[in-house]
């Protein structure tokens, strides 16, 4: 019992270090403009065995980190939809796929040649050096505003398909894996089989396990409740990837690709951000404290000059294969440094290729050092290259326009109110996110060929995860009375670009979003009941221009007192302006 009070605490006085310093050093980097990636890679040095020593057994906090990888992969997963995947493949599968292929080659030469190893370490070292950091450069772009020009589309595309490449690149080292010392695991060949075979259950599982298992969640309205299973989905792929003596980052990919086309993609995007977000950087704590900083000191030119050789490779590689898909030459050179450094998946790479015993442990710390350093140079690059890389004024306005990724419009709740708003945007051409916790009712629309996501769009963080950061309309057509004024500010404040337009169950729902930044509010019966009262005077022989004067005199009415009542709030202003008899000047006129 004692023993495990002193683990514990000795966990809790290792924390505050490890999160102090990375809060400082990521707030810092941050205020600089250097990114978050940095602050936890130095912070990460700092609290380690090789200077200050305040935090020790990197590897045991490594073994939780790596969930942070899994997370990552499997949100990368979750943003496979087809319809993206084909709006985009060119730059996916055409570019992407010369890019890795390319760099990986070119820079598998410089490491046989710079590092004198064998054709397979050196395989196994320069595969993972020709991905870039999917964790440093989508920050980068967003912070930028570039994440949806198209400059940022191709560069997701490339990272996207980096991510990828993942798969292919586990299994070949898989492929390459020498038997373990014990001479009882089983050859490389028959790992990549377990691989395929891995993923086609995974994928099976997926479809008629996961998606009836989210679904009754989702009849069920309990929010925890996806955030257990969407963190279960994810240990529970890459745990049968461990399990077989393959990635296990594979298995949380697959499990997000198995998720990626349903309605519940955006809750559980929105619910396992955080747990990414702190992990990932946890791992990159943890990545700083494992650097062999003796190793480095021992080798200072060897580390310094493979990572500019990686740079100027990555840089020169890019560049070329976007001037070959007619890319300007400035914006070329910009891709190319930006994409220049190592990223994440080579520390993972590296330690599968440290276990399969291709690589050796210092080789894994050594390369880890120069992914780090390159790493590290990035936003000075870009900041260093900033002029070089801007547009002349002449041809800026010639250059295209943002493109948005996904939907103009956001619409939060798919009932009888919101498929007529949702109808008319998509007849005029205005692309549409629908989102709705009604389970059945997305099964419905489905079945008409209408997609519809789970969640519940009054959470900044799923709208987030839909694309309200650029979307230029929220609308919220929800039933009842769910909508607030302090909801709408939040909105409002967290995604300023968009106009907010709110159907509001009555006149008292309309007094609550008073002062509230909206474009508009309707409320849901008043055309309908205007318009079957026009009906009732047509059915007994009300002439036209009669009817038109009742409906403008009832309108005006209601406008009059509606002004009153939210100026005062007072539901009562004005109720002198209710029509309860026969107005003079208007008979009745029945024919």
């Amino acid at each position: 019992m004692s023993e495990v009070v002193a683990s514990g605490t000795s966990l809790l006085r290792e924390a505050v270090p490890m999160l102090g310093f990375a809060l400082v050093f990521v707030l810092l980097f941050r205020r600089l403009g250097l990114g978050a990636t940095l602050g936890y890679l130095v912070a990460g040095a700092l609290v380690g065995p090789q200077l200050l020593n305040l935090v020790g057994d990197a590897e045991d906090k490594m073994s939780i980190a790596e969930i942070g990888i899994m997370l990552l992969l499997f949100l990368v997963g979750l943003e496979l939809s087809p319809s993206r995947l084909w709006r985009m493949k060119q730059d996916i599968f055409g570019f992407g796929l010369i890019q890795v292929v390319l760099c990986g080659l070119a820079i598998t030469l410089v490491v046989w040649f710079g590092a004198s190893v064998s054709w397979a370490a050196a395989l196994a070292l320069g595969m993972p050096l020709a991905l870039s950091s999917t964790a440093q450069v989508l920050p980068l772009l967003q912070s930028q505003g570039r994440l949806r020009t198209p400059f940022g589309e191709r560069a997701f595309a490339i990272l996207l398909f980096q991510d990828l490449s993942i798969v292919p690149m586990i299994t070949i080292v898989t492929a390459l894996s020498r038997n373990p010392a014990d001479m009882n695991g089983p050859p490389g060949w028959l790992l990549g089989l377990y691989t395929v075979g891995a993923i086609v259950g995974l994928t099976l599982a997926g479809r008629f396990l996961l998606r009836p298992l989210f679904r009754l969640i989702g009849n069920l309205g309990e929010r925890e409740m996806f955030v257990f299973a969407g963190l279960f989905t994810v240990i529970a792929s890459a745990a049968v990837m461990e399990w077989l003596g393959v990635s296990a980052a594979l298995g949380a990919f697959v499990a997000g690709v198995m998720l990626a086309d349903t309605p519940y993609r955006h809750e559980i995007e929105a619910d396992v951000e955080p747990f990414r977000s702190i992990l990932l950087g946890l791992f990159f704590v943890t990545v700083g404290m494992q650097l062999n900083l003796h190793a480095i000191a021992d080798r200072p030119v060897f580390v310094v000059g493979m990572a500019l050789a990686l740079i100027v490779t990555k840089t020169v590689a890019i560049a070329l294969i976007s001037l070959a898909f007619r890319t300007t030459w400035r914006q070329a050179i910009a891709l190319g440094l930006l994409l220049s450094q190592g990223g994440e998946f080579g520390f993972v790479l590296f330690a599968q290729a440290q276990q399969a015993f291709i690589i050796t442990p210092d080789a894994a710390s050594l390369f880890g050092a120069i992914v780090t350093l390159s790493m590290a140079t990035t936003p000075f690059l870009m900041m260093a290259t900033r002029n070089l890389r801007a547009e002349p004024e002449a041809d800026r306005g010639e250059r295209d326009g943002p493109t948005a990724d996904g939907a103009n419009a956001i619409i939060v709740g798919y009932g009888r109110f919101g498929q007529t708003v949702a109808q008319m945007l998509i007849a005029q051409g205005i692309p549409v996110t629908l989102i709705d916790r009604d389970v059945e009712m997305i099964d419905v629309a489905g079945s008409f060929g209408a997609k519809v996501y789970f969640g519940d769009g009054t959470r900044l963080d799923l709208l987030r995860q839909a694309g309200a950061a650029d979307a230029e309309l929220i609308l919220f057509c929800l039933d009842d009375d769910q909508i607030s004024a302090e909801l709408v500010e939040a909105v409002h404040e967290a995604f300023p670009k968009a106009a907010i337009f709110v159907r509001a169950y009555d006149r008292r729902a309309l007094l609550k979003l008073r002062g509230a930044p909206i474009a508009g509010a309707v409320r849901e019966v008043l055309d309908s009941a205007v318009r079957m009262a026009r009906m009732a005077m047509e059915s007994v022989g009300v002439a036209e221009e009669e009817i038109d004067r009742t409906e403008n005199l009832y309108r005006a009415r209601d406008r009059e007192r509606l002004k009153a009542q939210i100026e005062t709030g007072d539901l009562r202003a004005r109720i002198d302006r209710i029509i309860t008899a026969p107005e003079r000047g208007i008979e009745p006129d029945c024919g």
